[in-house]
Order: structure tokens, then sequence, then C-alpha cells
């Protein structure tokens, strides 16, 4: 979980934001539930920590539900697209590169 030497022996309450997020990630592989539901997981992280969450949640097996305006999260992790506006909710089914090049179509 990109912890080394001695950042490991620290206690909980002094570890930085990005060091209590990826303990919590460590928690929950752990734990290797069926669902996770994520709000800004790459809120804190610095970008190694990004590039491991993105290959975890790539080889994860159950369903996520995922907010971020992380595109490059979305990009290498979505495959279901949940747009929410003040017109309502779009569903679209398919990678985010395709979602993208719809709504460009429709705009353009």
């Amino acid at each position: 979980m990109l912890f080394t030497g001695e950042e490991g022996l620290k206690p909980t309450h002094a570890l930085s934001g990005g060091e209590a997020a990826r303990l919590i990630f460590c928690r929950l592989m752990l734990q290797k539930p069926n669902v996770l539901v994520l709000d800004e997981p790459t809120n804190h992280l610095d970008l190694e920590a990004i590039n491991a969450l993105n290959i975890a949640l790539q080889r994860y097996d159950g369903t996520v539900l995922l907010v971020t305006h992380d595109h490059d999260l979305i990009d290498e992790v979505a495959t279901r697209i949940w747009h929410f506006d003040k017109d309502g909710i779009e569903d679209f089914k398919g990678p985010y590169a395709e979602y993208q090049s719809e709504v460009e179509a429709k705009v353009g």
C-alpha cells in the first residue's frame, strides 16, 4: 500500500489524508466486498497511489459505484456512465470515451 520503512509504524491518528485513504483501500482489499461505493476516491492520493487504485479497480470482480471528476479514472474503469444534470439522468452503457464521442456528436 506504498508504505515504506517507518511509515508502516505510524499511529492512525498521525496519517495524512492520502495515507489514511490508502489504509482504507487496504482494509477493503482484505474484506473483499461484492460492492464498492466510492466518492472521489482519488482525492488526497499522489500519482503513484492513483495508478495503483486504477489497476485495482480494473481487476476488481465486484460492482463499483464511482462518483468522480477524474476523467482518467472514469476512462480506465467505467463500463457504464450515469450522467446527472438539471434535466435528469442519462444512462450510457459503454466506456467513457464512447460516451464523450456521443455527447460531442449531439452538441456538434
